[in-house]
């Protein structure tokens, strides 16, 4: 049987998975072939790309999509962090680098233990002298580890890692000789961020455990030849895309020639993580070892389900919702209480929140005891499910409405969330804008559905089109006037700040409409700040405006919507904002016939989105009559 590392991170989830994976002990002998192996890796890869899209603005990703032929469009911007990573790793380290784009080539290692062959390629394999370098390439961003930091009270604060320039490459600071930690922030407050490392369901951990457990089967196979004295000398590290990192553009035969940045940075940075991963290993051994016994004993007991099940993330378990929470209702479960996250106190004092809720049999809503609830806004939501009734708070919803400057500019944007910069002025990741639609309610209900819409969406997808798209939002709002509408408007406000950086002379009026934003869901959830500005007390300023049971403990669009309308977007072609970037970004992949399909679908969904929007206002104004 071969245990690639993917495996051996699903099947150390719990002691449960490997039954559910119905391992049997005849398939111990069984291989696996490096197409296979690639194509889990790519599998992965895709599902991170998924998630680092997403991840710094809160954007509500759908953990159903699954991996098909559309999603492989994306694997191209990862080829070229793998790519750029290579060069940088010959430029930094010297010596020979072995890296490859889908050959054979990448160095592989394995060791046998009790019949399981454990089994890794690497991304980068470096060797400089008797010095070896196992680099693993993550299309995630340098931010989430350069933000582990603390400080003295009242005082700076500063990262847990070291950048050398000279290098490109972090280090930890307390591995650092002489480095004076403690002017910048006590230990213990540097251990505490240090050990986030170890957490292998947090954002920065889970990288770290993917090195870890190749350094635990590198060893291995090290020690099956008798070769530990060689362990001494290899080193292990991240390699990422820089966060500070500001493409200029520049192109060579229309590929992106990813120089430094005017301030010198290069598009991959490195993470020494060496002495991180050796602390690694015992907690790795001992996973090995439960392992061994979970895939000999087949045991599918039930067991607690926690952080491990990954829940609502774009790698959750598989067997989440279809085995060991099944039980779990799709509405109105003890998870959709707002803001759940704050969990519930017992009459013991006992603090259970999450899964913990549902391990524990308070499966729905009504299932968690009264005395148990403290927060108003809770109770709403337990009485307008027991008592079928609809809570408004129409005073607030009036006093939200007079707010609203007309016209009202009904804006949504759809943008690629690229891993590489394609643009100028553009970082990783950065949400670049292809396409808006945008409804216009020139007085309050006056608005058509097709004569008062305008829509930009890009042609192409390799060519910067954002000049076009900006002139076309300066034509159509008046930035002297109205207001600025959006579901999550600070998504709308952060691409229209963007823009008007990249494209300075056009922004007095982008910034003039940025300083008019209005989001949607003050009107229906609230905005504490906003209502005690009205002169609402603290709390009644923090409930909810409106709440249905069909709710159930979310404002999203797609929960919203149904509430106060009949529109869906279960019949459009492009349905959410995964599908919609899968289509931009297949562009080139596409007959004229499929593209004359997708580019009028895409038209549709984010017209859609906007004229979502015009409708729920309505019908707010239509319940405070």
């Amino acid at each position: 049987m071969a245990i690639t590392k993917t495996d051996f991170i699903n099947y150390t989830r719990c002691s449960r998975y490997v039954a559910l994976e119905e391992i049997r002990k005849e398939k111990l002998d069984a291989d696996i072939s490096y197409k296979d192996y690639k194509q889990q890796e790519q599998e992965d890869i895709l599902k991170e790309l998924l998630s680092g899209m997403y991840e710094d603005d809160n954007y509500e990703i759908d953990t159903t999509i699954k991996i098909n032929k559309q999603m492989q469009a994306m694997m191209p911007y990862y080829k070229q962090v793998e790519m750029e990573a290579g060069r940088l790793t010959n430029q930094y380290f010297g010596g020979k680098s072995v890296y490859a784009d889908a050959t054979f080539n990448q160095e592989s290692f394995e060791f046998n233990k009790n019949g399981i062959r454990y089994v890794c390629y690497v991304d980068i394999y470096n060797e400089v002298n008797d010095k070896i370098n196992i680099i693993e390439v993550k299309a995630t961003t340098s931010s989430k580890y350069v933000k582990l930091e603390s400080n003295h009270k009242k005082g700076e604060k500063f990262s847990i890692f070291y950048f050398d320039k000279k290098k490109n490459c972090y280090y930890l600071k307390d591995e650092i000789e002489s480095y004076p930690l403690e002017n910048e922030m006590p230990v213990e407050n540097y251990a505490k961020q240090r050990e986030k490392l170890f957490d292998r369901y947090s954002d920065v951990g889970g990288y770290v455990f993917d090195l870890a457990i190749q350094r635990f089967i590198l060893e291995g196979e090290y020690r099956e030849s008798n070769n530990e004295e060689q362990l001494k000398n290899v080193h292990y590290y991240l390699a990422v895309l820089n966060h500070n990192y500001v493409f200029d553009g520049k192109y060579e035969n229309n590929k992106a020639i990813y120089h430094p940045d005017e301030n010198g940075n290069e598009i991959v940075v490195f993470f020494d993580l060496t002495k991180v991963t050796e602390e690694y290993q015992k907690i790795i051994q001992n996973m090995e070892n439960k392992l061994e016994n979970d895939i000999f004993s087949l045991n599918v007991n039930k067991c607690p389900m926690g952080k491990w099940c990954e829940r609502k993330k774009i790698k959750e378990c598989p067997y989440l919702s279809s085995v060991c929470g099944k039980m779990i209702p799709e509405k109105n479960s003890s998870l959709n209480y707002l803001n759940n996250g704050a969990g519930f106190k017992t009459l013991t004092g006992e603090k259970l929140k999450g899964l913990e809720l549902i391990n524990e049999g308070y499966i729905n809503m009504l299932d968690i005891p009264e005395e148990w609830i403290v927060h108003k806004k809770h109770h709403i939501q337990r009485d307008c499910l027991r008592f079928n009734r609809v809570y408004v708070d129409k005073e607030k919803i009036k006093a939200g409405l007079s707010c609203l400057e007309y016209p009202i500019y009904h804006l949504d944007f759809e943008t690629m969330p690229c891993p590489m910069p394609r643009f100028r002025g553009e970082k990783p990741y950065i949400q670049s804008p292809f396409e808006f639609s945008l409804h216009i309610e020139r007085e309050p209900g006056v608005c058509d559905k097709e004569k008062d819409n305008y829509i930009f969406l890009a042609k192409t997808c390799d060519k910067d089109e954002r000049e076009e798209l900006v002139k076309a939002l300066v034509k159509y709002i008046d930035s002297t006037k109205g207001t600025l509408f959006a579901q999550n408007v600070a998504f709308e406000k952060g691409r229209i700040k963007e823009l008007s950086e990249i494209f300075p002379e056009y922004k007095k009026e982008l910034m003039a409409m940025y300083h008019r934003g209005f989001d949607l869901m003050w009107l229906v959830n609230s905005k504490s700040t906003l209502y005690e500005e009205l002169g609402f007390d603290k709390e009644r300023a923090s409930l909810p405006n409106y709440y249905n049971k069909d709710l159930s403990g979310s404002f999203s669009i797609k929960k919203t919507l149904p509430v106060f309308s009949d529109l869906s977007y279960k019949n459009l072609t492009v349905k959410n904002g995964t599908e919609a970037i899968v289509a931009y970004a297949n562009y080139n992949n596409m007959t004229k016939e499929e593209y004359e399909l997708y580019y009028e679908a895409l038209k549709i969904y984010c017209q859609q989105d906007t004229w979502a929007m015009v409708v729920i206002l309505q019908a707010l104004r239509d319940i405070c009559k």
